[in-house]
């Protein structure tokens, strides 16, 4: 049977990436492909119960490398046991955030360093990678004015923190991207939903010509 593909979507907090997730995955389904759709931490029972730690009071109270620990469990459950499954079922994946969100927050933006994100992702899942990621990317301005899209429309422990962590979060995706344009589809997710929504399509395009 044949592997199906894994897209990763990518972004600050407010950048619609929830919204984009559930438009392409309802687009692949209508050219036939069956797809499953997932989330960061979360996607498993055990991931979920992670996520509630981190995000729900008192999630506010874990240092940074508690933080990147329960990050990187999470992953790995959700990993074994969602993702890794339907890939080899063939079924296509698609998750709101993966490991660049840990890279990104608890590596640049935390200063644990990019190395240690990746040596618990190695331990934990393998070394994972997408097949593609998609970062979406939004001035600061406009993510201000969209509060309603930020992930489950409403700002948790992490996206409570302060402009200048997120602009380091942004900084980190954006050089992330710049190191492996082959990997990474930079998307302006300016516009209505619809919009960016051709966007991300036309960067998914070559995935569907394989």
């Amino acid at each position: 049977m044949t592997r199906g593909c894994f897209i990763a979507l990518e972004g600050g907090d407010g950048t619609g990436k929830s919204t984009q997730a559930r438009l392409l995955a309802e687009a692949l389904r209508q050219k036939g492909i069956e797809v499953v759709v997932t989330r960061e931490p979360g996607g498993t029972p055990g991931a979920e119960a992670i996520r509630e730690l981190l995000f729900d009071p008192p999630g506010e109270i874990w240092g940074a490398e508690a933080e990147a620990l329960l990050f990187a469990a999470a992953r790995s459950d959700h990993v074994a046991n969602r993702i890794l499954p339907a890939l080899e079922g063939g079924e296509w994946v698609v998750t709101d955030r993966f490991v660049d969100s840990s890279r990104a927050y608890q590596g640049a933006a935390r200063w644990l360093g990019d190395a240690v994100i990746k040596q618990l992702h190695e331990i934990g899942s393998g070394g994972l990678r997408p097949d593609l990621v998609i970062l979406i990317e939004l001035d600061e301005n406009t993510i201000a004015q969209r509060p309603a899209e930020r992930d489950d429309g409403s700002s948790d422990a992490i996206g409570r923190r302060d402009d200048e962590y997120h602009r380091e979060v942004a900084r980190a995706f954006r050089s992330y991207a710049e190191a492996d344009p082959e990997g990474y589809a930079i998307i302006d997710g300016t516009g209505t939903s619809q919009e960016v929504h051709q966007r991300v399509i036309g960067a998914v395009k070559p995935l569907l010509e394989r």
